[in-house]
């Protein structure tokens, strides 16, 4: 059953890139909204479970505001990639969050990579230059918009390695409630730095923001935190990549936007390494998980 509502959380999440397209706001303001809205539906199980906010390590709460931060940078620049993107590139791109995080537990935390992890890696980052450079006719995949999905990636991938850390003493809610309210003050913050109105845009964005709150991120990215505290991490990573999946079919259900040859053959590339990083590394997970857990039982 956890295994299902995690598939069900990514198909979830990966209506984010039609919410965006709908929307009119800038992405900026509409990151704002969307984890504004969000932080306001989590507060009332926030408050009632207040004991745990005041209780809870000072080390994980500045944690938990530092990553929400670094988590509005990766919606900012996500939504304005879709919107200069065509979303199957986006999605592939953006997935390269499980190869930035392995590269930096091998640079930070000096973890050594096998020559498989290695070769996986190499498969998907040049999967990823494929797909940047794949050329299709409409600018759709702009260089400048494939960038965006990448410091996206890379964002989420650092946002994902303090996640890991602080959801050992935090639970979902708090950690969420905490790192978006965080994502919300930078979007806002960011939208004063560039003299960008929160205010004064069609009520379109008020009900796309609130889709977005809804079924992209409760019922999207908090399943995956949610996750990460019941399966193997490289179960919920691999999983993650049927948003490629999901999202592709978006973009040709509803913006009929139909990918080349060449997108589709750097798309399998890059998902291949990094289904097959996630797999070397799924046996030892794996047991370090079950470890974990007959120790708590």
């Amino acid at each position: 059953m956890k295994q299902l509502i995690t598939i069900l959380g990514v198909l979830s999440g990966s209506t984010a890139a039609i919410f965006v397209r709908w929307s009119t706001a800038p992405s900026i303001v509409l990151v704002a909204y969307r984890m504004g809205i969000t932080a306001l539906l989590l507060f009332p199980s926030v408050f009632l479970h207040r004991k745990e906010l005041f209780s809870a390590q000072r080390k994980a709460l500045l944690l938990s505001l530092g990553g929400g931060c670094i988590l509005g940078l990766h919606f900012a620049a996500f939504f304005q990639a879709l919107r200069m993107t065509a979303i199957s590139t986006c999605a592939v791109l953006a997935n390269l969050t499980v190869i930035f995080v392995a590269l930096g537990a091998t640079l930070l935390f000096r973890q050594r990579l096998s020559r498989r992890a290695w070769l996986a890696i190499f498969i998907a980052l040049a999967g990823a230059v494929m797909v940047t450079f794949s050329g299709e006719d409409t600018g759709a995949n702009s260089l400048s918009g494939c960038l965006l999905a990448g410091f996206a990636a890379l964002c989420l991938a650092v946002y994902t390695m303090i996640g890991s850390v602080c959801r050992r003493s935090l639970s979902t809610t708090l950690y969420t409630f905490l790192a978006y309210s965080a994502a919300a003050v930078t979007a806002a913050a960011l939208c004063l730095i560039s003299s960008t109105s929160l205010t004064g845009h069609a009520p379109v964005n008020w009900l796309t923001a609130l889709g977005m709150a809804i079924f992209c991120t409760l019922l999207g990215h908090s399943v995956a935190s949610w996750s990460l505290k019941y399966l193997p991490a490289p179960f919920v990573s691999t999983v993650q990549l049927l948003d490629c999946v999901f999202s592709t079919l978006w973009g040709i259900l509803l913006f009929r936007e139909i990918p080349s040859a060449i997108t589709l053959l750097g798309g399998a590339l890059c998902v291949s390494g990094i289904a097959f990083y996630s797999r070397l590394t799924m046996n030892k997970e794996t047991i370090s998980y079950e470890n974990d857990h007959s120790n708590h039982k």
